[in-house]
């Protein structure tokens, strides 16, 4: 079953990595907040970024790596900007 990763930015400008097998249906459960925890006080939320992928296991997979990046990469990601990515990637970033 197909999965996705997807990248929230937040009312406050921070990001909000997550995934799921329905992307609509999450979405809105973002925007209504009946998920609670870290989105449901940083409304509203604009979709910046998501990809999709064979299985949830590789959507799991795709949000701890991109979790684990800093701000700047993240945003590079976001912008499709691949020659940032490799270099923060080098950078250890």
């Amino acid at each position: 079953m197909a999965a996705w990763t997807y990248i929230l930015r937040c009312a406050d400008g921070s990001y909000y990595v997550g995934c799921t097998t329905d992307l609509d249906q999450r979405l809105g459960q973002h925007a209504d907040g009946t998920l609670g925890g870290y989105t449901s006080t940083r409304r509203p939320l604009e979709l910046v970024w998501s990809v999709e992928v064979p299985t949830i296991h590789e959507a799991i997979e795709t949000e701890r790596q991109i979790k684990g990046w800093g701000h700047a990469k993240k945003e590079a990601l976001i912008r499709g900007d691949w020659t940032t990515v490799q270099f923060l990637s080098a950078r250890g970033r």
